[in-house]
């Protein structure tokens, strides 16, 4: 008795190789399988590179509203006053925020005293939300205290006033320009209160990253804005800097019971968690929508392994006939339609790493090209187009590309597989 045949022997990787390779007078590969090549190619690139810079958006957000503001923010619930005004000031900011420090995983409290204010330079004015905030405090923060994006000396920041490059540009002002600042809620007199307005040396311009921060946000020492915004002896919020960002959820019981019974906590996810609740649904269309390209790109391979079937029909009956097994021939027709998806997934995985790697060169030229006007950093938010290639990422697409074409090519390989010989040579 004749042994077995083994699956995927190697006389059905030939079989299949042959097939795969065109007639010489049609000049090389196939159109089918050039257009089968090609669909999974760009299907795979255009999933692996839309991935890869909704990963970069995502970490890029992240990163500036963990760069740049509080992790948690602690109030006062506040008592009311005699005039039917909530008071909400931190006395004792202090003790309170050597408590919170205390806490296991908290890195840094900062007293913070906040206020908005109107600037003027040179016939421009700006709106700015103030943060008043101690020199060492400000020099702990990421984004602000980044010598590669800023100018001047933050150092001297305790001399007058820090403000973000956006402020900077719509007032034309440049670090050593003394600007006026202008607070409604300024000097209490036996008439009322009369608007306040103070002049301070720019001593330094941040970039944060986020355009809606660089636009509106200054920085003034502690002692100068409590003054300035009549909170003597007292601040707004105390603001807190955890050292793993992504569990502050489970920091938020033990800094609230820290902080005292009067207390009120806000993290950077309660504040961020409607963009970041419509990232996740952005996200999870996009995959859907993409990979129903992808199911397209590979329905190409259908296609072609029906028209080579049908062109080797008289093959299969002779195959057949010589004692090839269905298996051998559905094995055969397989490898034909997953060899297209292979290399149709590698060359969309090479160029899609490709376009995520060298993202900032692909956007200038086409910025270039657009005549610069391709991003629109008020609208984004941000001041170029991120990518974040992540392995996950790409074994997501890689797998989503060879499952469906793995899939798909199993139904006309087994057409072939199930083809009667005899009716196969009956017309030839």
């Amino acid at each position: 008795m004749a042994a077995k045949t083994p699956p995927f022997a190697p006389f059905e990787w030939m079989i299949a190789w042959r097939y795969l390779r065109a007639r010489r007078a049609e000049g090389g590969v196939s159109v089918m399988t050039w257009i089968s090549l090609i669909g999974i190619t760009l299907a795979v690139f255009a999933l692996i590179a839309t991935l890869a810079v909704r990963s970069g958006f995502r970490a890029e957000f992240v990163d500036t509203i963990l760069g740049a503001n509080a992790h948690v923010t602690v109030y006062e619930m506040g008592v009311m006053q005699p005039n039917g005004s909530v008071d909400r000031k931190i006395r004792d900011y202090d003790a309170q925020a050597a408590k919170i420090a205390a806490v296991e995983g908290v890195t840094r409290v900062a007293p913070i005293v906040r206020g908005q204010v109107m600037a003027t330079f040179g016939g421009n004015s700006s709106g700015m939300e103030v943060y008043g905030i101690t020199p060492e405090n400000l020099a702990t923060i990421p984004r602000i205290a980044d010598p590669e994006t800023a100018q001047g000396d933050i150092a001297r920041f305790g001399e007058g006033i820090a403000i973000g490059s956006g402020i900077a540009r719509t007032l034309g002002a440049q670090v050593g320009d003394r600007i006026r600042v202008i607070s409604p809620d300024g000097v209490r007199t036996a008439f009322g209160t009369s608007p306040r307005v103070n002049a301070y040396e720019v001593t330094y311009i941040f970039t944060a990253g986020r355009y809606d921060i660089d636009r509106t946000r200054a920085y003034l020492p502690l002692t100068e804005a409590q003054s300035y915004f009549n909170s003597e002896g007292a601040v707004s919020e105390l603001e807190v800097m955890v050292a793993e960002p992504d569990r502050v959820d489970e920091l938020g019981t033990a800094i609230l019971s820290a902080a005292g019974d009067t207390a009120l906590i806000w993290t950077w996810r309660e504040a961020s968690s409607g963009f970041l609740n419509a990232l996740d649904i952005e996200d999870n269309v996009m995959f859907v929508i993409l990979s129903i390209l992808v199911l397209i790109a590979a329905m190409n391979i259908v296609s072609g392994l029906i028209m080579l079937v049908k062109n080797k029909g008289r093959d299969i009956g002779i195959l057949r006939t010589m004692g090839l097994s269905e298996g051998s021939v559905l094995r055969v027709f397989f490898i034909c339609g997953a060899f297209t998806g292979i290399i149709g997934t590698a060359m969309g995985v090479i160029l899609g790493c490709l376009f995520a790697l060298y993202v900032d060169q692909i956007f200038g030229l086409v910025n270039w090209l657009s005549g610069g006007n391709a991003w629109d950093p008020s609208i984004r938010g941000i001041y170029f187009l991120p990518a974040k290639l992540e392995f996950g990422d790409v074994m997501s697409a890689v797998a989503l590309s060879l499952g469906l074409s793995f899939i798909v090519t199993i139904f006309p390989a087994r057409r072939a597989a199930r083809m009667n010989p005899v009716e196969a040579l009956r017309y030839e």
